[in-house]
């Protein structure tokens, strides 16, 4: 028996939706991660022949649309690219109508949005697997190679501490999320006024005390990556953003990822960015691209990580 036999036979991942790992448990992202170093190992075959993924983009991506398409691709399948300027619902279409339209004719949805509600709203009415392919408040595929690259480097997960230092977005929600379920000691260090959502940070202290990980907010970068595994950062400003990039860039001074921080954490400390990066702001070129860094291999298992989750969510029969 095959790993994606296990997995089919252990776990009943075909027809669920992907919208946050809240839905999920730990013994099932255990099986992501291992189906995932499988096809990273084995990246062609024809699992998802015949079969089509439906791409809808509100928002601009490099990553998140040349993974997901060359991932069908190798598995055999096909991508389609659909873009809200192209499609009936840039034109006045409900997200209700468009579900059910698409469900009759490919296999999943992938939606990139600019609002988790749309996003539950697409899942609600679709009768296929919807996957978050992004949204105002989760970034799950983006989490998922966060700690498939984590375990690749660092041969654990349990145990080890992430910081993730700047804004409070939807990448630091479902990193705090997913690392509190596997066991992970999280710090989110942010400028005041620039905190992770009160409720999810709830709800990933209430994942953390189940799998016996933590999760803490903190203001000081400094004091927080002292004993650190893992430095996480991202952009100040996120699209959408542009008009406070000022007022972020004075708010996040002291928040950069730098050399000096760097050493302040442990000496095989790994860092993170889930691009794309402005180099001298957030992070500086001397970390971004130095020894500590795994940033593109980190891009690359976005399209690994995806394609477990699709082998799962509608390969298996």
């Amino acid at each position: 028996m095959n790993l994606m036999e296990q997995m089919a036979s252990t776990t009943n991942f075909k027809g669920r939706n992907l919208l946050h790992w809240l839905d999920y448990s730990q013994a099932e992202v255990s099986e992501l991660l291992a189906q995932a170093q499988y096809v990273k190992e084995n990246p062609h075959s024809k699992v998802l022949s015949g079969k089509t993924l439906g791409m809808i983009f509100e928002k601009s991506s490099t990553r998140t649309r040349v993974s997901f398409e060359v991932g069908m691709v190798q598995m055999g399948g096909h991508a389609l690219y659909l873009n809200t300027d192209d499609i009936q619902v840039g034109r006045g279409e409900s997200l209700a109508d468009t579900a059910k339209v698409l469900s009759g004719y490919v296999d999943a949805i992938m939606y990139r949005t600019t609002s988790h509600q749309k996003l539950e709203e697409l899942a609600e009415h679709a009768t296929i697997p919807v996957i978050n392919g992004l949204c105002d408040v989760y970034h799950p595929c983006q989490a998922l190679a966060d700690i498939f690259t984590m375990l690749e480097w660092k041969g654990r997960l349990c145990g080890l501490k992430v910081v993730y230092i700047g804004d409070g977005n939807n990448v630091a929600h479902s990193l705090m999320i997913l690392s509190a379920m596997m066991g992970m000691e999280v710090v989110v260090v942010t400028p005041e006024g620039y905190e992770p959502d009160s409720d999810v940070v709830a709800q990933s202290q209430a994942v953390a005390e189940k799998y016996q990980g933590s999760v803490t907010i903190s203001h000081d970068p400094e004091e927080a990556v002292s004993g650190a595994d893992v430095i996480y950062t991202d952009v100040w400003a996120s699209m959408g953003q542009e008009e406070e990039q000022e007022t972020r860039m004075k708010d996040f001074q002291g928040y950069q990822v730098n050399q000096s921080l760097l050493e302040k954490a442990k000496q095989d400390v790994l860092f993170l960015h889930c691009l794309p990066a402005h180099r001298e702001e957030e992070v500086t070129a001397e970390v971004i691209d130095g020894p500590h860094s795994a940033v593109f291999q980190q891009a690359e298992n976005r399209m690994h990580v995806q394609k477990a989750v699709l082998q799962a969510l509608i390969g298996y029969r």
